[in-house]
Order: structure tokens, then sequence, then C-alpha cells
């Protein structure tokens, strides 16, 4: 057992030696978890003998890897510009929702800058921005009090001008928006992985194979996915994105950069009593119930939706967390009964649940944006403006320049066989984005002291309030996120109370209104590199953590057949492609891949 308080990065470095080494080898008392194509090679299978794997290809000018802001934005703008230039460029659009806004979640306040770009007339085109924001509240719990802090001019958090969304609904509405103008749109497709021509640039993706068995195995109605083929692929998949990530380690996108930091945001929607209910009203919170080590805090958006009352209410929580045994989850539960805020929720119906991983770096974690071929878009480089609590805007506008340097890459004589945006980065950095972010890059960082949330607040108040944000230096980040954890006999476990089944819920009831739906016959895309790790490793120095921080029960250390010792079970059915497993274990054994396109949440404007 190592005797560090934390699982430092040298403990992580041990743990993969001995992956790569073999020494975690499976064994009979740890049955197999993994027939991913990913981790199991298939060419050594005679089950896939016989099987025809060649895959059918359709070619486009612009390949765009997800639906979402960043990725719909992009979309509108390139074929906004080739219809002012007279040109026909194909814009192809894959999403792996069945649905435009299916896997779409967020607060969401919205900043209305990079749609008032995209589209000058977007209240005559019925863009669904209902609820502007009419009054700001901000506050610091403890277990039985709110402390209010008045929101002064120039704090980022002030949010005079923005609307209060549901996020899903406004990507659905920009893609009508960009189906009008003729970009191709295909959901329930699954990008699972990056193509490249034999210069090495991006050539485009190969979408996921379908009527595979869960033992990896050939079914009947197996069908290989096809290649999609593009001058410019466009990456826009989000937080954590499985495709960029292959990316980031190709071409090494990170090297100048700090590593990237993770939150994760759970939330939930309500319809609430009318007389509790006030448009417009923006409420954030921090301290109880977290530790003032651990950054967090709420937020709570009345919404104008019709004639139904309603109120997104959620909690976001730094994946930098030391204990293991804190459980977001249950956190966001436990908020909810706070005297401040639980007579919204006493004689109110909750109707949606669901949660995401969010980018928490900002400026110093924002690696290389293009690369021969591709460039990177949205969330998934992470352009989220953490003491704003908001990043769509920067998300669109990101999507939007890098459009802009496709056309003009269409147009130009490159010698690679994929384009390379060589502008993109700069346009970035010369943006309306690049000067947001640099004077809030020094907040997130503020809150890593002893000081903890005290620490950070004090900083923003005199930084972001008095100088703007100028302040001569930057701050780092400390270190990764997986290896932030404390081992279990070093920390204090924590006593959730139960819920009450009518302010808090359990997690299973939780999940069920998500929508989550995957064919369970498939192989468990939530992959492990070696089987045994969870085990030997994770249960055994940390308990377990992931049985903790999944936001949707997908693992759970059961007792083996024979009673003798844990086994890891993965409810791969329940994942609802958070990432956070991905992000946070402690030995970076989990690796998430795309299940079959379809597969996941079935979110309704969240």
């Amino acid at each position: 057992m190592m005797k560090l308080v934390r699982y430092s990065v040298a403990a992580h470095r041990f743990v993969r030696r001995k992956l790569h080494t073999g020494v975690y080898a499976s064994t009979s008392q740890q049955p197999k978890i993994t027939t991913h194509y990913s981790v199991v090679s298939r060419e050594s299978d005679p089950r896939w003998k016989d099987v025809d794997m060649e895959r059918v290809s359709d070619e486009a000018d612009v390949v765009i890897v997800g639906a979402g802001p960043a990725g719909l934005s992009a979309a509108i703008r390139v074929k906004q510009l080739a219809e002012e230039a007279g040109s026909d460029i194909r814009v192809c659009v894959v999403e792996k929702a069945s649905e435009i806004g299916g896997h779409t979640l967020s607060g969401a306040v919205l900043e209305p800058t990079a749609l008032q770009e995209l589209f000058p007339d977007w209240k005559d085109r019925g863009a669904p921005l209902h609820t502007p924001v009419t009054m700001d509240r901000f506050g610091i719990l403890t277990k039985n009090r709110r402390i209010p802090v008045p929101m002064l001019p120039g704090l980022p958090m002030r949010n005079h001008g923005n609307y209060v969304v549901r996020l899903g609904h406004v990507v659905r509405w920009l893609g009508e928006q960009a189906e009008q103008l003729g970009v191709e749109i295909y959901t329930g497709i699954a990008a699972s992985e990056v193509l490249y021509h034999d210069d090495g640039s991006v050539k485009g993706v190969a979408t996921s194979d379908v009527g595979v068995a869960k033992d990896g195995s050939p079914k009947d109605t197996f069908e290989r996915g096809m290649e999609l083929h593009a001058k410019v692929t466009l990456f826009a998949e989000g937080c954590r994105g499985s495709l960029t990530k292959q990316l980031m380690k190709k071409f090494d996108l990170q090297q100048n950069c700090q590593p990237q930091t993770y939150g994760i945001g759970l939330k939930e929607l309500w319809e609430v009593s009318a007389s509790k209910h006030k448009p417009g009203q923006v409420e954030h919170t921090v301290g109880w119930p977290v530790e003032r080590s651990v950054y967090g805090g709420s937020f709570l958006y009345h919404l104008s939706e019709g004639e139904t009352p309603l109120i997104s209410v959620g909690f976001v929580i730094g994946l930098d967390y030391t204990n293991p045994y804190l459980n977001p989850f249950k956190e966001f539960q436990r908020f909810k009964h706070h005297p401040s805020v639980r007579h919204y929720f006493e004689d109110g119906k909750r109707i949606s649940y669901g949660a995401r991983a969010l980018n928490e770096g900002g400026l110093q974690c924002v690696p290389k944006l293009a690369v021969p071929g591709a460039a990177l878009i949205g969330c998934a480089p992470g352009f989220m403006n953490v003491p704003k609590v908001k990043g769509t805007h920067n998300a669109m506008k990101t999507g939007m320049l890098a459009a802009e340097c496709a056309v003009e890459a269409l147009t130009s004589d490159q010698d690679t066989k994929g384009l390379y945006l060589n502008s993109y980065e700069e346009r970035v950095k010369t943006s309306w984005i690049w000067k947001e972010l640099t004077a809030v890059r020094n907040v997130r960082p503020s809150f890593n002291t002893t000081l903890g949330i005290w620490g950070g607040m004090a900083y923003t108040g005199v930084f972001c309030w008095l100088l703007r944000g100028k302040e001569p230096w930057t701050l780092s980040h400390h270190g990764t996120d997986h290896t932030s954890l404390q081992q279990a006999n070093r920390s204090k476990p924590i006593e959730y109370p139960k819920p009450d089944g009518q302010i808090s819920y359990d997690l299973l009831t939780s999940v069920a209104l998500t929508g989550t739906n995957h064919e369970s016959d498939q192989p468990t895309h939530l992959t492990l590199l070696n089987d045994s790790i969870p085990v030997e490793h994770n249960l055994a120095i940390f308990d377990g953590p992931e049985q903790r921080f999944c936001p949707a029960g997908v693992y759970e250390y059961v007792p083996s057949e024979d009673g003798s010792r844990s086994r890891l079970q993965i409810n791969a059915q329940n994942c609802i492609h958070c990432k956070t497993c991905d992000i946070k274990d402690p030995s970076q054994n989990i690796n998430w891949v795309c299940p079959e396109g379809g597969g996941g949440p079935a979110y309704n404007g969240m």
C-alpha cells in the first residue's frame, strides 16, 4: 500500500507501468468485462475471420462531429458564407444522439453575443429565448443560513442582458436553421475513429459498427460503420470528446498548455408553484454542503416557458476534490434541503435529471486548436468562463471563426490533402473570446489554496472587480484531477442522509428521468485497459470511488459468485455520457468510447 497522502503523479505512472507490463493480469477471480474492439483485437478472433470489414465511404467539403452549439454554429456559418459567395459547399454533421439536442445539458443562462452575430434577426426567427434575466442573487451557505453577497458592477456573474434558456431547445432551433440552409444533419450516428491521409493529415471520421454482441462477436445484423471524408473536419464533441482525445494524443496538442481540469454539473428541472416562481431570477451559491476545500456551488434559474412555472436547479463540483468518499449526486440532493431553497420544491414536481462534465481550466488549458485537416471547436478544447458559469457563447463563436477559416481554406491552394486552418487559432486569440478568458484566467486556480473557497472569493472580488482581471501574473492549476484523490485510509467517510422522495431522490429513480437507453447486447463502451485494475487498485486503495463519482449508477462493486471477494460490475445501459469516469478514475484505466449511435440519454430541453 502506498504511503502517500495524495495519489501522486508518480503513483499514477507506477500503475501505468503495471498495466503495460502485465503485472495486473486478469485472473479467474476477475471475470472478463471489456470486449470492445478498441481493447480486444478482432484480428486473432476466429469469430471475425470471414466477416466483410470493408467500409463504404462518402465525401463532403466539411464534416462536423457533434450537433451542439459549436458544431451547428459552424455549419450555419459555412453555409451563410457559401451563399454570399455563390458557391456550393457540402456540410455534413453527425450527432450520436437520436435527436438534435438529446444529449445537450447545461444550466443555462445564455449570453446572446454570438447568437446576435450569427443571426441578427434571431428574435424574428423565433429563437427560444423567452426569459430575460431580471434579477441576480448570490449567497454563501452555511448549514442553516444564507449570507447574501452583493452583485457589484463588473463582477463576472452579473447577468444583465442574458437569458435563462433550456439549451436543448436552443440547439434544436439551431438545427432547424442549419437544415434550412442546406446542412445535412445525421442523428443517431456515432463517430468512433479519426481517419488520416497518407501525409498524416486528417481525412475524416468513421462511424461506429453496429450489430456487435456483448461478447464482442458479430451478430447476424452486423454492419460495418461508414467513412465520411472531408477536406476539413471540425470536432465539436463537447467536454472530453472521445475523438478529441485521439487527436490530442496523436498531435500532442497539449504540449504548450496546462492539463485540462474539470467539474461535474448535475441538474434537475422542476415544475413549481406559481406563487414561488419569479421568471428571470438567477440564483447562485457557494459553500454548504461541500467543505471549503471543495470547489463547488449551486445554480437555480426561474424559467418562463408558456404557462408552466419551471425552475432549473443544479450543483457543480470541481473534479479535483480529494476525498474518495465524496458523492457529487448526494451532495446535490442534500443541497436542495437547505432552508434557503427547499421551499421551492416542497410542493413541486421533478421533471428531469441529468449530469455532464465540463471544462474548468480556462485560458491556461486551451490546447493547440488546429492540425492539417481538422480543428477543435467549442467545449472540445475548452472555452468555458468559469466565474460566469457559462460557455455557450464562446463555443458558438469558436465554431463561427473555424467556419470562416474553413471557407477560406476551401478556395486556397494547399499542399496537404487535409486543409490546414492555419489562421483559426490566431483569430480566436484576437477575438472577444480571448479577451474575456484572459480577464478571468486566475479565478479558478485561486481556489486551490489552503484558504479554499474563501481565498478564491477574495481573489475574485479584488481582481475581477477592482482590476478587471489586469493583474500581470497567471496562476497555475495543481495537476490533473485524477491524481488528486487521497487514499481511503487517510480520508473521512461522509454520511449522507437518506432521500425523502419529495425533495431528494435516490440515484436509480433519477436516472429513470433521463430517458437513457442503450442496446443491451453490445460491448460495454466503458472500456477498461485492464479488467483487474478496479479491484486490485481502485477498490484496494481508494475504496472504489467510481461507484460514488458516477452520477448514473454505472459502476458497482458486488460480491463474486463464490463470495470470496468483490468484483466490478459495469451497468453500461445506465450511462448518461457525462464522461466523469474517464476523467476522475485514479488509475486512468477507464476509456469512454462511443456506443452504437442513438444510445444514451434522451433529454428534453436540458
